[in-house]
């Protein structure tokens, strides 16, 4: 008979005190985060937590005596003032609850069953979180490729951030790698037999997660670290035998893997039903979503007209040709429609202005603006021709015998009249993808 890793009967009163604070932090974090771990469970926390939209303005304003008005809006980040506040409350909450607990709790001798279910909970909570970030990644959406106007931009005036995206969406086979790396993580978490494996491979890829979110200032810091301390927590089951296989290289008995049922046979078939509904949800309710949003802003999604890069060679203000000096703030030198339509000008001083643009192909017309200000639009009207087909006495940089497409756009940009011929580049023209794979090297390719 093969001999388990038995569960102590009496615990510390350092573990118990451990136990009471991380059981109450837990279950405050997945309550204030859900972070889409069931179904609408984002749609109804914007129900539940709308008390705390109002408290942490007034804890910001009035306790912590914050210069800024906290805002409560979808920007993009985790770790936002409203985040490190509620992640205050949740301390403090916890802090107090553990005291609470502690005295009301003095004669209980073990948690071994609360243990158990927390485990679960935090066990699930991983699993989905990296389920869900991982299809992101193979399905690749959350690093996309680099568009035209990052692959103009200089590096130096990339933000940490920026660099980041750039590098992870580089390589669709890197993508692949971390994406498969975080499904593996969650699938292995589902199952209590390779929970521990799980633990691990999720520890060390959380860790590498909130490694690139500290070190390139992204704003999900909040959330990598709470994941990493939260496979830690589920390796804690196993310290003892992790110790000894890894470090003492000592004998480590099985793991005692013994499920705590209930006594009434339906509520463990509940459980049984729940568990696999959500497993099942989880992949496909993700891959569905994910192939969904691939094709609506990801990269089968469809090109809009004027989708490419193109080079500006002569640029009109006011009937007057303006020369391409890099000291001009008014000049274009490049323009770029990327896909979901939206245009990106990089002016001569290399720094790039985003603009809406919906265009209008039987009419020939475009219809250009900035999210900050959608009452001015600018209206102008395009056409794609050739040198040789156009009347080029305005315009000294231009070949008439060049063969090329250009892009012509007329019209008013900010209250003066504007005539731009753009030149069509090839888009697969960078170095950056070019270069490829190459099992051979005989120097290094470094520019």
């Amino acid at each position: 008979m093969t001999t388990l890793t038995a569960e102590p009967v009496y615990w510390s009163t350092a573990q118990k005190i451990a136990f009471r604070f991380f059981m109450i932090f837990f279950l405050l974090y997945m309550f204030f985060n859900p972070n889409g771990v069931f179904p609408y469970s984002d749609s109804v926390q914007a129900i539940y937590l709308q008390p705390f939209y109002k408290l942490v303005p007034f804890i910001g304003a009035h306790i912590l005596h914050l210069h800024k008005p906290i805002i409560i809006a979808i920007t993009g980040s985790g770790d936002t003032t409203y985040d490190y506040i509620i992640i205050l409350l949740i301390f403090l909450m916890s802090i107090i609850g553990t005291i609470v607990w502690s005295i009301t709790g003095r004669s209980t001798s073990n948690y071994n069953k609360l243990f158990y279910w927390l485990t679960v909970m935090v066990r699930y909570y991983v699993a989905i979180t990296m389920i869900s970030y991982g299809l992101y990644k193979v399905i690749k959406l959350q690093f996309p490729s680099p568009s035209f106007s990052r692959l103009l931009e200089p590096v130096g005036n990339l933000s940490p951030m920026g660099l980041a995206w750039t590098y992870m969406g580089y390589s669709k086979a890197f993508n692949y790698f971390t994406g498969f790396a975080e499904v593996l993580t969650g699938l292995l978490l589902f199952s209590r037999k390779t929970s521990t494996l799980g633990a691990i491979v999720g520890f060390v890829v959380a860790a590498n997660i909130m490694a690139i979110n500290y070190c390139f200032d992204v704003p999900v810091k909040l959330l990598a670290t709470t994941l990493v301390i939260m496979c830690f927590f589920l390796m804690l089951r196993d310290a003892g035998r992790l110790i000894n296989f890894f470090f003492k290289n000592k004998e480590a008995l099985p793991s005692n893997l013994t499920p705590h049922r209930f006594k009434v046979k339906w509520k463990n078939t509940t459980l049984v039903v729940i568990k696999y509904v959500l497993i099942i949800y989880t992949l496909c309710f993700g891959l569905v979503d994910a192939f969904a949003r691939e094709k609506q802003n990801g990269a089968k999604a469809k090109k809009p007209p004027l989708y490419g890069i193109y080079n500006v060679e002569a640029f009109i203000k006011n009937r007057d040709t303006l020369k391409p000096l890099l000291t001009d703030t008014i000049r274009w030198r490049r323009f770029m429609i990327s896909r979901g339509g939206s245009a990106q000008i990089q002016m001569m001083n290399d720094s790039i202005r985003r603009y809406n643009f919906k265009t209008d192909i039987k009419k020939r017309s475009v219809i250009a603006y900035t999210d900050a200000d959608t009452t001015h639009k600018f209206n102008l009207i395009y056409n794609l021709t050739k040198p040789g087909l156009a009347d080029l006495k305005n315009f000294k940089g231009i070949n008439k015998n060049d063969t090329t497409e250009y892009l012509v756009l007329k019209g008013v940009w900010k209250k003066d009249t504007i005539e731009v011929w753009m030149r069509r580049l090839d888009p697969n023209g960078f170095p950056l993808l070019q270069r490829g794979f190459h099992w051979v090297n005989e120097s290094a390719y470094n520019k």
